[in-house]
């Protein structure tokens, strides 16, 4: 796909992956409309994108606040082309550190504002049959590791509702995709793991979001329907699911660096 003066939406377009996107996207001549909670953040990521774009503040655990902003953004654009669901946030703790409403409260961003965004753009999409959506899921929904069962659990639900709507959607012209990194060097370690220990632990591991964006882009452009980062740990997980509790023996110690 041209990327073109093609409408993409971004969710939680703020800060990191999202805001790079929208700037890398705008590049290529797309019309990014980016939308997140904070309008002061918003503007302030506004000022690096050198071509049109749109901002929409919105809170994606708000159901009222989705379909009303997303209504305006069909009214004033006439078509979303590509929805970039990439909202969202981490916790790192222990199972037992954490109140219910923690999970609750997460799994209402990372998971309900996925199903949200989805219900307000698909219709039509599947009305014009073209269309892409792209939900930023996480090696963590392929592969739970200690003191982020809250947030594995997100990305579990999210990669389930992803692969199978593409299945509910296969012949409708739209397409359904995946992208599941491993840590990226962005700003949710701060609200993740404010110690900062795992990011120190993972150093060699994390990737840079240049690096990241690069690739949704791609997904973009190909249509791909699902997306590892890095490669190696892709290949890993796919390991992991022929032996997954002779890996999780395996693996225990090198992955619990939280």
């Amino acid at each position: 796909m041209d990327l073109q003066d093609k409408v993409i939406v971004i969710t939680g377009a703020s800060s990191g992956i999202g805001a790079l996107t929208a700037q890398m996207v705008s590049r290529r001549g797309a019309v990014p409309v980016l939308v997140a909670r904070s309008e002061d953040k918003l503007k302030q990521t506004a000022a690096g994108i050198p071509g049109v774009f749109g901002l929409y503040t919105c809170d994606v655990g708000d159901e009222v606040a989705v379909k009303t902003v997303f209504a305006k953004i069909l009214a004033e654009y006439g078509k979303i082309d590509i929805l970039l669901n990439n909202a969202g946030y981490g916790k790192f703790a222990a199972f037992s550190e954490m109140e219910a409403h923690e999970f609750a409260d997460m799994m209402d961003v990372n998971y309900m504002g996925i199903v949200r965004c989805t219900q307000a753009v698909l219709p039509s999409m599947l009305e014009r049959r073209s269309g892409q959506i792209i939900n930023l899921a996480s090696m963590a929904g392929k592969i739970g590791t200690a003191k982020s069962v809250a947030y594995t659990a997100t990305k579990h639900a999210v990669l389930g509702f992803t692969n199978a709507l593409r299945q509910e959607l296969r012949g409708s012209g739209v397409i359904i995709s995946a992208v599941n990194p491993g840590p990226i060097a962005t700003d949710f370690f701060k609200t993740a793991d404010p110690s900062g220990n795992y990011e120190k632990s993972m150093a060699r591991f994390i990737m840079t979001p240049e690096y990241v964006c690069s690739k949704i882009i791609k997904v973009m452009e190909k249509g791909k329907e699902e997306l590892d980062l890095p490669r190696l740990a892709g290949l890993g997980i796919r390991l992991y699911g022929l032996f997954p509790r002779f890996a999780d023996k395996l693996t225990y110690k090198a992955l619990n660096k939280k």
